[in-house]
């Protein structure tokens, strides 16, 4: 076996690899002889096809599938002969059969970067400071007595902010009546801003019984790419409004919102607590972003462009789901492919060059997955979604996806090194402290 090495990049190499005709001939014999045994072609008995005749038929299908096995046969022996460190799996560009009987194809392989590691032991960053102000709890207390008032008609009084009104509805577009902007019986809390502040402004003062015609400017950026930029009229028939009948806060409010609760002021504890929970796990977030920001800006070195452009197709794919569950495509929010690989490709390039130091961090400090911290992960998952561990690890049995997962794993137990070996000091120091 020849190896041709060539550099085309920094961390791109071009490999040409050439098989000698000894070791490609009795491939391609093994290959034909097994499809005279199998083959069968009119004129001749099963098993005794001229060897001519099968090559004039099954050739290109034969030196395809041949081919691809000598590939995968000796891509890595070599890559191991010329001491490459691949990081994503080759681009096979070329391959040919010569006119001398050997084989020859061409690789091209993103290598592992190589860069000394700066300090990161001992970096000082700033912890937010977490509190849970009485208002804060006094606004949740408030959202949930709204959620669970009763609901009472009103036939003579106006609409209020805070009402439940029931309206019909048929949003026209210069005239035109746009189907896909029309509902009946559909229920508007005014002043929620869910339907949007100036319609349901517009709604403010009239009755029930009332009909009215409402123009409406949407943004150029509205989500909604059939109401972006439009002045829409909404010819809208007010058909109930309800009020709500707010409970008194004490501790049969409590018990309403639930059964683990006898008195109101376990209820105000128990928002508190989670409160503060929620922004603990927050600023954790916060110190973990602040340590990665550090750590991008002692290490600056190229990355692969290959790993950069699966990190753009994986962000991209999430922005897609996200929008799915709007009931949304790219095309339908005004987006596409080509402007969100730009948009996407610093932070992208960020993630990985992210990725390849906490991995070298890693290695240096011997930190590892093993397999109590992927139990832990399965519970945490289990517990996530409610699921048996057992059928957690069900859904892991695939190599395909338990990889994914314990990179996510290394990466935590990465980070939390590098918050113990943190210097943390509080928000504050130096400036007014912030709220998460």
């Amino acid at each position: 076996m020849e190896v041709r090495v060539e550099e085309i990049g920094t961390l791109t190499k071009k490999i040409t690899v050439t098989l000698p005709e000894g070791d490609v001939q009795p491939k391609l014999n093994e290959a034909y002889d097994k499809l005279k045994k199998d083959i069968r072609i009119k004129g001749f008995r099963r098993g005794k096809v001229p060897l001519s005749v099968i090559v004039k038929n099954y050739k290109p299908q034969v030196e395809g599938e041949v081919g691809e096995k000598l590939v995968q046969d000796t891509y890595f022996e070599a890559i191991e002969k010329q001491g490459l460190d691949p990081v994503v799996h080759p681009d096979i560009t070329s391959v040919k059969y010569n006119e001398d009987g050997s084989f020859t194809y061409v690789a091209n392989v993103d290598t592992k970067p190589q860069f000394e590691l700066a300090t990161y032991r001992g970096i000082t960053v700033e912890k937010p400071t977490v509190t849970v102000s009485d208002e804060e709890v006094e606004t949740e207390l408030k959202t949930i007595r709204k959620e669970m008032a009763v609901l009472r008609s009103v036939e003579e009084r106006a609409i209020a902010e805070g009402d439940i009104v029931v309206v019909d509805f048929q949003g026209f577009h210069k005239g035109n009546a746009l189907k896909q902007v029309k509902n009946e019986d559909y229920s508007v809390d005014v002043g929620s801003g869910r339907m949007g502040k100036e319609f349901e402004e517009k709604l403010i003062g009239m009755k029930k019984g009332e009909d009215a015609s409402h123009p409406v400017n949407f943004p150029e950026k509205h989500p909604n790419p059939i109401l972006a930029g439009k002045e829409i009229e909404f010819r809208v028939k007010i058909k109930d409004v309800k009020e709500r009948v707010l409970a008194e806060f004490d501790d049969d409010f409590a018990k309403d919102v639930s059964a683990a609760f006898t008195t109101f002021e376990e209820l105000k504890t128990s928002i508190r607590e989670r409160h503060l929970k929620e922004k603990e796990q927050s600023a954790e977030g916060t110190l973990t972003d602040k340590i990665m920001q550090k750590l991008l800006e002692a290490h600056d070195f190229e990355v692969p462009n290959r790993l950069v452009a699966f990190e753009i197709e994986q962000m991209i794919k999430q922005t897609e789901q996200t929008l799915m569950k709007g009931g949304l495509s790219l095309e339908a929010a005004g987006l596409n492919r080509e402007e969100l690989a730009k948009q996407n490709a610093e932070m992208a390039a960020k993630r990985v060059r992210g990725d390849f130091v906490l991995k070298k961090i890693a290695e240096v400090e011997g930190i590892k997955v093993n397999d109590e911290d992927l139990d832990r992960g399965f519970k945490r998952i289990g517990e996530q979604y409610n699921m048996p561990v057992a059928k957690v690890k069900e859904y892991f049995q695939s190599r395909d996806d338990l990889l994914p997962f314990m990179n996510e794993l290394l990466n935590e137990k990465i980070l939390h090194f590098l918050k113990e070996a943190a210097e943390i000091v509080p928000a504050g120091v130096g400036e007014p402290a912030q709220e998460v």
